[in-house]
């Protein structure tokens, strides 16, 4: 297992012992609506940190982002909805598909015919998905 493997390992046992039987009362009550405020809150504190060029900060930050969606996974998978890995699936699938000139070869003429392209694909997932 690479080194980032193990740190994130690290970090989904911390969040499950924050949220198991002996854990943190506070961690334990959270909820995904619950915690939408800190959400915001610490994308705000990104973004100015990246403004700021603040490289520590930035980093904290990504750090306190990466706790909340980990703790919104976890949440997600004790109620049977989905997990992490379907996350990463997910995102990775999605990039994909939105990078055909990328992944599949598909020529290009200019920035402006790509961003239709992606604006086409994402109007094509948004169709599939009412569907």
């Amino acid at each position: 297992m690479t080194n980032t493997n193990l740190l994130l390992q690290e970090l989904f046992t911390t969040i499950q012992t924050l949220r198991g039987k002996n854990g943190c009362p506070w961690d334990k009550r959270q909820t995904s609506q619950s915690l939408i405020k800190y959400i915001k809150s610490e994308s705000e504190e990104l973004i100015q940190a990246i403004e700021n060029a603040d490289k520590d900060n930035t980093c904290e930050e990504l750090g306190d982002l990466l706790y909340l969606i980990i703790m919104l996974t976890e949440i997600s998978k004790e109620r049977g909805h989905f997990q992490f890995p379907d996350v990463l699936q997910t995102i990775n699938e999605k990039l994909i598909r939105r990078h055909p000139h990328v992944f599949a070869g598909t020529p290009y003429a200019s920035e402006k015919e790509l961003a239709d392209q992606w604006k086409a694909i994402k109007a094509a997932e948004k169709k599939k998905l009412s569907i």
